[in-house]
């Protein structure tokens, strides 16, 4: 069978030779042949040779993801079946991230080899993510192969905001197959538990990619009043009182995350915590106003840049939430940055905090600078998949 063909440009062709999986409308020279969107397609050079095997989508600017560099490959059941099950043989023998009340990504999109699809495991069910119009159409296949592969008690579907804009795809939140919980789920990371809401909360219910990073930033609270902005149901902050931290003061804007992280710290009998609800922003302005100190302050905000042209406006709200961190910070304090946004570099964010501290007339010493926990790996083909930045620094 001939599939469609999109030809690329002059010159425009070596990026997808390295297995880039992205093609934008601007590499492409024309179509040939009944190229719907969902349909399977071949990339070809402007010379006419065969580079790679993706789906087309004429209403997105991924216009072409791309799966396979095989000519001889498609895209069927049988090869996203060991497409899948590449991507857990690394979770579940390589890891180790899976069993009873474990959680972790199971599948993370482009770094699996897999653009557009998110699995997440939490204990004996998955959330689901469809960010590709051809992959979500075929979200009958994905629950049939992860059924047959995970055996889970429940799937999922979780939507993200936007998406109907971005890929023209029409999905909604709900169960794709099984019996789903009622009531929040219990998971457990490095000792200590959380509830999880799967239909509700940000990402799919927890930021699994931090796992690591809370542990770090624990490490480093032993004896410390600890500041967790932004801290959802109480990750970094149940953490660093777990390891010893005097106090935590947990702060965020929604009052459901905030109740699920008071559960979370009476769960685990951590009586040393405070959460706080209100603007983050304002809240910590209070504190600067107050005088009050930290011996760490944890600065770890959703995504401030979802497109090219909101840039300039992050960085601006990076340094303003980082300049109000600094204020905070005692002397030889630890500040935690975190930035979610891919289109903020590490470079960006360092330059941020580098003009801060100097109008601050702070002394800023990078101890590590860290990224998402291993079930999130970097594709070396696909830079864009180095998301998560979190930078550890003693302050003077």
């Amino acid at each position: 069978m001939t599939l469609p063909k999109i030809i690329l440009r002059p010159k425009r062709a070596k990026p997808f030779f390295a297995q880039h999986p992205w093609v934008y409308p601007g590499a492409i020279d024309r179509v040939e042949g009944d190229a719907a969107d969902g349909a399977e397609v071949d990339l070809v050079s402007s010379a006419g040779m065969f580079i790679a095997r993706g789906f087309y989508n004429s209403q997105s600017k991924l216009r072409v993801r791309l799966y396979s560099w095989r000519e001889e490959e498609r895209l069927d059941a049988d090869f996203f079946r060991r497409r899948l099950a590449k991507a857990m043989k690394l979770r579940v023998n390589m890891l180790g991230l899976t069993g009873p009340r474990r959680a972790c990504r199971m599948v993370f999109s482009e770094s699996d080899g897999l653009s557009g699809l998110v699995v997440d495991q939490y204990d004996r069910w998955l959330v689901v993510q469809f960010t590709s119009l051809a992959l979500g159409e075929r979200r009958e296949l994905f629950a049939d192969l992860l059924e047959q592969l995970l055996q889970p008690e429940g799937i999922y579907q979780r939507t993200e905001r936007g998406i109907g804009q971005l890929e023209g795809l029409q999905a909604q939140d709900g169960a794709l197959r099984g019996s789903l919980p009622t009531e929040p789920i219990v998971i457990e990371e490095h000792g200590i538990e959380f509830l999880v809401h799967l239909s509700e909360g940000q990402k799919t219910g927890f930021y699994l990619d931090q796992r690591d990073n809370r542990q770090v930033a624990a490490a480093l609270a032993k004896g410390r009043r600890v500041l967790d902005a932004f801290c959802y149901s109480g990750g970094f902050g149940l953490h660093a009182a777990r390891a010893g931290a005097a106090s935590v003061l947990g702060l965020d804007v929604s009052e459901p995350a905030l109740q699920l992280a008071r559960a979370n710290a009476e769960r685990n009998n951590l009586g040393q915590i405070e959460f706080r609800r209100g603007d983050v922003f304002s809240q910590l302005d209070e504190l600067v106003a107050a005088q009050e100190k930290f011996g760490v302050v944890v600065l770890d905000p959703p995504k401030f840049a979802r497109a090219g042209n909101a840039v300039d406006d992050a960085l601006r709200g990076y340094r303003q939430l980082q300049a109000r961190g600094l204020k905070l910070l005692e002397e030889d304090g630890v500040l935690v940055v975190c930035c979610c946004s891919g289109l903020i570099s590490r470079e960006m964010l360092l330059e941020a905090l580098a003009q801060v501290s100097t109008e601050a007339k702070r002394t800023v010493q990078i101890l590590e600078i860290r990224g998402a926990s291993a079930d999130h790996p970097v594709a070396l083909s696909c830079p864009e998949t180095q998301y998560l930045k979190c930078i550890v620094a003693r302050v003077w």
